[in-house]
C-alpha cells in the first residue's frame, strides 16, 4: 500500500530537487546568451541550435531511457542522469570552443532523458490516484521553478564571469545525485519491474511513437510539444530581444525573468488543484493557451520595462499551469506504464524544445518580432486542436 504524500516529503523533495536542477541547467544559459554571442561571434541561429541540440539528445535518448526506467529501476536512471548532468556543465563552463559547447548540451540532454521520465515515474509510484495531481503539481512547480528561474539565477551568479553559472549547475547536481544514491529507495520491487519489462519486450522506439497516437494520449502530446516550443522559442529569444531592442542588461533581464516564476510558481501552487477542480484540465489548457497567443503577439508591441515585466508574468503563468494540467492526466492514463508514458512526455518536449529555439533562433536573425509571432502562431494551432478533444473521453481516462 503507497503511504500518504505527507509521509513521502524527504523523497519528494529529493525528486524535486533532482527535475529541477535538469531544467536549472537548461535555463542557466539564456542572460548569458549575449554574452557568449558577442565574445564568441556567433549568430543568433547558431544560439539557436545551441539550445536545441540538448533537446534533440534528449530526443533520441527518451523512449530508451523509458524503457530502461522499467526495466532497470527508477532510482538507477536519476542516479545516473544526475551525474551525467554534471558533468555534462563542467564541460560548458571549460568550454572555449563551439564545438565543446554542443558536445557539453548533448551530454545534458542524454541525462535529461534519465531524470525527467525517471522522476516522473517515481512520483506516480508512490502517490495514490487521488494524490497524484497535487504531486504532479509540486513536479511541475519544480520544472517551471528551474526551467524559469534558471536565467534570473545565471544572470546574477554571471556577473562572478560568464562561465560562473555553469560551475554552480555542475556542483549543485552532484550534491544532487550523492544525496538521491544514499536516500532513495526503489519503489518497485525486482518482480514489479520484471512484469512491466515482460509486456514491453517487443517495444521499440518506432513502436512507442505508434501508441503515443492513439487517441487516449495524442492530443495531450500535442499539447504538450506546443507548451515546449512555446516556451523555449520565448525563453530562447528573450534574453537576445531584450538585449538589442532595449539594451536590457543581464541584471535588467534576470531579475524580470526571477520576478515571473515566482508569481507564476506561486500561483501554480496555491491555486492550481482548486482550478483543476472548477475548470477542468481541458477548461483549464484552453484557457492557458488562448493567454499564451495574446500576449505572446503583446511582446512585440511593447517598449517599456514594466510593460515587458508584466507581458512576461502572464506568459509564463500561462504555460507554468498547462504543464501539471497535461502530465496529471498523462500519469493517470498510464496505469502501470508509467515509463512509457513519462519516456514519451519527455519525446515530445524534446520536440518542441528541438522546433523552438532552432526556429527562434532563425528568425530572429530576420526580423526579432518573427520569433514571437511564429510561436503565437503554434500556440493558436494547439488551441484549435484542443476543441475536437471530447470532455467525455478525458473524465473517463481521469478515473483513477
Amino acid at each position: 500500500m503507497k503511504k500518504p504524500l505527507k509521509e513521502q516529503k524527504t523523497v519528494l523533495l529529493i525528486l524535486l530537487s533532482n527535475i529541477f536542477i535538469v531544467f536549472l541547467g537548461v535555463g542557466l544559459i539564456v542572460p548569458v546568451m549575449p554574452s557568449f554571442k558577442h565574445v564568441m561571434h556567433l549568430s543568433g541561429q547558431t544560439m539557436g541550435y545551441l539550445m536545441a541540440s540538448f533537446a534533440f539528445a534528449q530526443l533520441l535518448m527518451s523512449p530508451i531511457a523509458g524503457r530502461w526506467i522499467d526495466q532497470f529501476g527508477r532510482k538507477k536512471m536519476i542516479v545516473i542522469g544526475l551525474l551525467l548532468f554534471s558533468v555534462s556543465e563542467m564541460i560548458f563552463g571549460l568550454g572555449t570552443h563551439v564545438s565543446v559547447l554542443y558536445a557539453s548540451r548533448i551530454l545534458g540532454g542524454i541525462s535529461g532523458a534519465f531524470i525527467m521520465p525517471g522522476v516522473t515515474a517515481y512520483v506516480a509510484d508512490i502517490t495514490s490516484p487521488k494524490e497524484r495531481p497535487k504531486a504532479m503539481g509540486y513536479v511541475s512547480a519544480a520544472i517551471s521553478i528551474g526551467f524559469i528561474i534558471g536565467p534570473g539565477i545565471g544572470g546574477f551568479i554571471a556577473e562572478l564571469g560568464i562561465r560562473a553559472p555553469f560551475y554552480f549547475a555542475a556542483g549543485f547536481a552532484f550534491i544532487t545525485c550523492i544525496s538521491s544514491l544514499f536516500i532513495l529507495k526503489e519503489p518497485l520491487t525486482k518482480e514489479q519491474l520484471s512484469e512491466i519489462s515482460h509486456l514491453k519486450k517487443d517495444s521499440s522506439f518506432v513502436t512507442d511513437l505508434k501508441r503515443s497516437l492513439h487517441p487516449m494520449y495524442i492530443i495531450a502530446f500535442i499539447i504538450v510539444f506546443v507548451l515546449a516550443f512555446g516556451l523555449s522559442a520565448y525563453e530562447t529569444v528573450f534574453s537576445m530581444y531584450s538585449d538589442d531592442k532595449f539594451g536590457f542588461t543581464p541584471r535588467d533581464i534576470a531579475t524580470i525573468i526571477t520576478i515571473s516564476s515566482i508569481f507564476g510558481v506561486v500561483v501554480q501552487v496555491f491555486l492550481f488543484g482548486r482550478m483543476v477542480d472548477k475548470l477542468g484540465e481541458k477548461k483549464l489548457i484552453q484557457i492557458c493557451l488562448i493567454f499564451g497567443v495574446i500576449f505572446a503577439v503583446a511582446s512585440t508591441m511593447i517598449s517599456t520595462y514594466l510593460s515587458v515585466l508584466i507581458v512576461t508574468s502572464i506568459i509564463f503563468l500561462a504555460f507554468d499551469l498547462l504543464r501539471p494540467a497535461l502530465t496529471t492526466y498523462l500519469s493517470k492514463t498510464a496505469d502501470k506504464e508509467q515509463g512509457f508514458v513519462a519516456g514519451m512526455n519527455s519525446t515530445y518536449t524534446s520536440l518542441g524544445n528541438i522546433a523552438g529555439p532552432a526556429l527562434g533562433g532563425i528568425l530572429f536573425d530576420v526580423n526579432i518580432n518573427y520569433p514571437y509571432l511564429f510561436a503565437a502562431i503554434i500556440i493558436f494551432i494547439g488551441l484549435i486542436i484542443t476543441f475536437v478533444w471530447k470532455e467525455k473521453q478525458v473524465d473517463n481516462n481521469l478515473v483513477g
